[in-house]
């Protein structure tokens, strides 16, 4: 039977704080338990605390660490952790660590209704959508696992962080209170299929994290044959949503783009692409390496096309990046390794 008692875990301080109040405990016994939280506590572990309040604690609240179902660790040093929920459902995180510290790309969903053609994450289907406790909860528990100081967070996992509005938002929040984590929100990066009403509603919050916007097309046909959020919102509309974004914000939008062989790969791809950005109050492309899905029937493309590209949105004074491939020998891109288990175990 599926715990249905509220998350402990995704309780904001000044929740806890009218919980303290509710239970007749002083005020400043919310930040420990707050701080508790962060860590990634059990109730039995909070010794500062009362053993009745724990107890209180422990029978209204639910509080359930998610179980590591499958660990694989890369030869470039990418960690991929398949976690199991509370409710029997599974969820991904990566760890990548660079240069500059540790990033961890987290799901936001159990499945995603987007649907993708290139993208793994979907081919299951839409399950539910994650509390913001559960997307604390990988944080904590892949420092945990893996013993690295997170840096920086990316939502960039399974699902659509949009769709997933309130709960992502809490879940910035708690990650960002100085009294938990204290993780800055310039460290955080949220990526989105391009849900317009939902990028104006994130630009309203002025949020100082980096939008990345997932784009793979400035062709309408294409892209909407590539991502089918397309047929709802047309480029004009999220070039719109951009552009807003950008003048309330201040923050520049990073898009992405992944690089698919003979779709949206040529030239003239690269500068229509740099006409669209520009339009866009500017913006940084993100090139990416398709991920090999071989349901999708699409493959990526070659290093000098890639190359190419590069090039000529250069020449239009466009910046680009090629990101770094991690964990290409661990299935490390989103929704691999969770259909995989679940291919396994049918």
């Amino acid at each position: 039977m599926i715990d249905q008692r509220p998350d402990l875990r995704s309780m904001a301080p000044d929740e806890l704080e009218k919980i303290m109040e509710e239970l007749g405990q002083p005020k400043f016994r919310a930040a420990q338990l707050f701080r508790w939280l962060s860590q990634g506590a059990r109730t039995e572990e909070m010794t500062d605390l009362p053993l009745q309040l724990r107890q209180q604690l422990s029978g209204r609240f639910r509080l359930s660490p998610p179980r590591l179902e499958r660990r694989l660790d890369s030869v470039d040093g990418t960690v991929k952790l398949l976690w199991r929920l509370f409710d029997g459902e599974s969820v991904e995180t990566v760890l990548m660590k660079y240069d500059y510290g540790n990033t961890v790309c987290i799901s936001t969903q159990v499945g995603c209704a987007m649907g993708c053609a290139f993208c793994a994450s979907t081919k299951g289907g839409f399950v539910r959508d994650l509390e913001a406790g559960e997307m604390l909860d990988q944080v904590i528990f892949t420092s945990k696992e893996t013993g690295a100081e997170i840096n920086h967070i990316v939502l960039m996992g399974i699902g659509e962080p949009l769709s997933n509005f309130d709960n992502v938002l809490r879940f910035l929040r708690l990650v960002n209170d100085p009294g938990g984590r204290g993780l800055g929100m310039r460290r955080i990066s949220l990526s989105t299929c391009g849900i317009v009403e939902r990028i104006d509603k994130l630009a309203d919050y002025n949020i100082q994290l980096t939008l990345s916007v997932s784009l793979h097309s400035v062709d309408e046909d294409v892209r909407k044959a590539l991502m089918p959020v397309a047929r709802r919102y047309d480029l004009e509309s999220l070039r719109r949503a951009c552009a807003r974004y950008f003048d309330i914000t201040g923050r520049r939008i990073t898009y992405e783009y992944a690089m698919i062989d003979g779709i949206n790969d040529s030239d003239e791809a690269a500068r229509e692409l740099a006409r669209w950005i520009k339009s866009a109050e500017g913006g940084h492309v993100n090139l990416i390496t398709l991920n090999d899905v071989p349901e999708s029937g699409l493959r990526p493309s070659p290093q000098k096309r890639v190359r190419a590209f590069v090039k000529a949105l250069e020449r239009e004074g466009v910046k680009a990046t090629v990101r770094r491939r991690l964990g290409a020998d661990i299935d490390a891109a989103c929704g691999q390794l969770r259909i995989k288990t679940a291919q396994k175990g049918s």
